[in-house]
């Protein structure tokens, strides 16, 4: 019951954004399509609609969130605003799971947190991230590595 519905307000959704051409429409597109699996998921008490509802809707979020002229004047800021927009959506996954559902969703913290965390950094401009993170990271695995062989031994 819960799929069929889910299905028709998908299909609703997307004859109406075919028939109303405006960009407004467009940013709300991604954020309602989430909106209507976490409502499926919620109505249906299972994670498998809340966690693609969430994914949307943080997404939907991040796009609305750089648009905003407050909230981004650079690029670095607009990407910035979209990690944190996107992050909310993740989080959102762990929080509806735990209202609605017999099993909580704790997974989704670590990728939300980590986009929290480089949306952040984005934002405040202390540091460009993605440069950092894009040079240093084979560090990262090496020594990743390495504490995986010293415990085996």
């Amino acid at each position: 019951m819960v799929g069929g519905t889910l299905l028709v307000a998908i299909g609703l959704l997307v004859l109406l954004a075919q028939s109303i051409q405006t960009d407004m429409l467009g940013l709300l597109f991604l954020p309602a399509l989430g909106g209507l699996f976490l409502v499926a998921g919620i109505v249906g008490r299972q994670a498998g609609f809340i966690i693609p509802g969430g994914i949307l809707t943080g997404i939907g979020l991040g796009a609305i969130f750089t648009q905003s002229p407050a909230l981004a004047a650079t690029e670095t800021a607009q990407g910035g605003v979209f990690f944190i927009g996107f992050a909310l959506g993740w989080f959102l996954i762990t929080i509806l799971s735990k209202l609605f559902t017999h099993e909580t969703q704790w997974w989704p913290l670590i990728p939300g947190t980590i986009m929290m965390l480089v949306g952040g950094a984005l934002l405040l401009g202390a540091l460009n991230v993605l440069e950092f993170a894009g040079y240093w990271w084979p560090l990262i695995l090496v020594a990743l590595g390495l504490s995986i062989i010293v415990r085996r031994k």
